[in-house]
């Protein structure tokens, strides 16, 4: 579920305003179904299933003597093998939902956690970002509410990190280097802070306009930055694990910013998050294809309202290389076109460097889809870029324009949309 264009398009004597409009009422209704459907979905670091303790016997729900115990050790055991063991155990019983309620309930738990995870040792701290992943997964609001004291670190530690840890791939061989397998819990634990950062936020409901003015938009919009550098540094796979919450984290965020504001907010140059952003689409496309969606739909949200990026889109010259994700999938497709309808709406001087040039090829193209939400989509920035460039129209009857809509004339959901463009290709 994305931030996507779907409404009819501008039929006969329907202004340039009333059809902002109406893609603004769309806009809203799918932001929140976006927030309800998408965010919810669970990226666990382990499979859904309980895991199974020491022994091979699954993970026992835990009382409030227990869970104090597991804490104790934790915190003042002699080994550290032994605190870490501790955390394993606890971290095992938050998988269950009474655990858990049992655990927001005691008093001083969370702080006990929070300690933990802002201690100096890389295990403990591993194992405590963990209980809070599990922890900010329940589906009961009380207990999401529980992690809100964490979010704070979460963005701390976040931002206060080199990005060379997420470069040790998470390799577990028995042959593995010892620098290695010293270095590698550090890039899982940054990869988990992300990770409780967006259900945290999902779930919490917090208060988005309170984060981005204490920095959280420019933290992510750094780590945004790390990322890009980091793939260029590197070919090992594994980046996705932080990749994905800090792409989702400034999506949602950036939902809420006001709009104009949000260049200034993240304090980067529209440049740098740009062509960041690209650098990660580019190696989403040749290692992680199903992440591209989480870039396109940031991309969208950077664009949707600030002429600011969409300038930055097309001044790096980033039409084509959008072009050429047309073709993944039709989620991705969908997105392309979306990001590419936020350029047009924003008027005749940013059609002008959408054609001429590649674009009516590439829609003629998306018009044979069967897909009927990827046609739409086409339609829609057909009708836009029609609107500010009637030259265009000419071109598009030119290279059998009206001969790939005729495909749709009997498609329910199409008609309207497809009669209109017809008009306004003929008429003008």
């Amino acid at each position: 579920m994305w931030l996507r264009r779907r409404g009819c398009l501008r039929p006969a004597g329907c202004g340039v305003e009333e059809l902002r409009r109406r893609r603004r009422e769309r806009e809203a209704a799918l932001r929140k179904a976006r927030r309800e459907q998408q965010l919810i979905s669970k990226r666990l670091l382990r499979d859904d299933a309980p895991e199974e303790g020491e022994g091979g016997c699954v993970a026992v729900i835990l009382g409030q003597a227990e869970i104090q115990q597991f804490l104790q050790l934790a915190q003042r055991g002699t080994e550290e093998k032994e605190r870490e063991r501790a955390l394993v155990s606890l971290r095992r019983g938050l998988q269950h939902p009474e655990t858990q309620q049992t655990f927001i309930w005691l008093e001083g738990s969370m702080r006990t956690l929070v300690g933990l995870l802002t201690s100096n040792q890389a295990l403990l701290q591993l194992e405590a970002a963990r209980c809070l992943h599990e922890l900010s997964h329940s589906e009961q609001s009380a207990v999401a509410e529980a992690c809100l004291p964490a979010t704070s670190y979460l963005l701390t530690y976040l931002s206060g990190h080199s990005s060379d840890f997420i470069l040790c791939p998470r390799l577990h061989s028995p042959t593995t280097h010892a620098a290695t397998v010293a270095t590698w819990p550090k890039a899982e634990l940054w990869g988990c802070c992300g990770v409780c950062l967006v259900p945290s936020l999902h779930h919490l409901q917090v208060n988005n306009a309170l984060l981005i003015t204490h920095g959280a938009l420019s933290t992510l919009g750094l780590l945004l930055l790390d990322l890009a550098g980091a793939v260029q540094r590197t070919e090992d796979a594994g980046l996705e694990l932080l990749a994905c919450p800090v792409l989702r984290c400034l999506s949602n965020l950036l939902t809420e910013a006001a709009v104009g504001a949000v260049g200034e907010q993240m304090q980067l140059r529209d440049e740098r998050v740009v062509a960041a952003l690209f650098i990660l689409l580019q190696f989403f496309l040749q290692k992680q294809p199903s992440l591209l969606p989480e870039g396109l739909w940031l991309l969208n949200n950077l664009t949707a309202n600030s002429p600011s990026f969409c300038t930055s889109l097309l001044s790096l010259d980033l039409i084509e290389p959008l072009l050429q994700l047309l073709p993944v999938s039709n989620v991705v497709s969908v997105l392309v076109l979306t990001v590419l309808c936020n350029v047009a709406e924003k008027g005749p001087a940013y059609c002008q460097h959408l054609w001429p040039g590649p674009l009516l090829c590439s829609l003629l193209g998306t018009l044979a889809f069967s897909d009927t939400e990827v046609v739409g989509q086409s339609l829609e920035l057909l009708q836009l870029l029609f609107l500010y460039r009637p030259e265009a129209a000419q071109a598009f009857l030119q290279q059998s324009g009206l001969q790939a809509l005729e495909r749709h004339e009997k498609e329910a959901q199409l008609q309207d949309r497809v009669h209109a463009l017809q008009q306004t290709a003929l008429h003008g």
